[in-house]
């Protein structure tokens, strides 16, 4: 299949309480649009460089290591910041698709509303960590935070699964609040029973974005 150009590079974020299929479903669409012959980059937060990983793995890993919602949120920033610089920001300059599990609005969800750190803190830093990157498409996976975390096991959950029902709850309030004030940009989903019906989903406001900014004469 020939390769399928874009007007400008778009930036599509996956969220969503734990257990929702964010990244099942943003790696689905990062294939489903290769295969359409898109050239599309796969990323994640924390993470997606040497330093972001290694951050990931003071934040995710460390369940035994307490740290405050504050050092949370300026430790994902410093992530964001790196993965912007080196990964987002460069794709997007040669017009490509940047499919990421997770952004800013993780940090607004989790360290915000759960954590209780003031929204207009965190988007002070964001102004700084972003470097005026913003996402085109925010697919939100909606989930009961209950029946999220029912499908990961005790024993498998890192740190921040790991964090009581009543954050996690607070966690999806979250997210439906951002979704409501930005209905542009966010597209909230409810996670079926069948993955298959929640990938259709997923797929037809990701294609609405794609074919805004898809090049004349290159077929569907």
């Amino acid at each position: 299949m020939a390769e399928k150009k874009l007007k400008r590079g778009l930036f599509i974020t996956f969220e969503g309480p734990e257990g929702s299929g964010k990244s099942t479903h943003s790696r689905l669409i990062k294939d489903f649009l290769s295969r359409e012959g898109y050239e599309v980059i796969y990323t994640r937060e924390p993470g997606g460089t040497g330093v972001g990983d290694k951050i990931r793995s003071v934040l995710l890993n460390s369940k035994r290591t307490k740290i405050s919602a504050l050092a949370e949120t300026l430790l994902f920033e410093a992530s964001r910041a790196e993965l912007v610089k080196e990964v987002i920001r460069p794709a997007l300059k040669k017009r490509k698709i940047v499919i990421s599990d997770r952004f800013n609005d993780a940090t607004l969800a989790y360290q915000g509303y759960a954590g209780h750190i003031p929204l207009g803190d965190i988007k002070a830093v964001e102004r700084v960590s972003m470097q005026g990157v913003k996402p085109d498409l925010t697919i939100i996976l909606d989930i009961n935070a209950k029946a999220g975390l029912g499908k990961i096991k005790r024993g498998k959950r890192d740190r921040m699964e790991s964090k009581k029902l009543s954050f996690h709850e607070k966690v999806r309030l979250g997210y439906i609040a951002l979704a409501k004030a930005d209905k542009k940009r966010i597209k909230l989903i409810k996670t079926r029973t069948r993955k298959s019906d929640t990938f259709e989903d997923v797929k037809c406001e990701v294609m609405n974005v794609v074919r805004r900014y898809k090049r004349t004469g290159q077929g569907r």
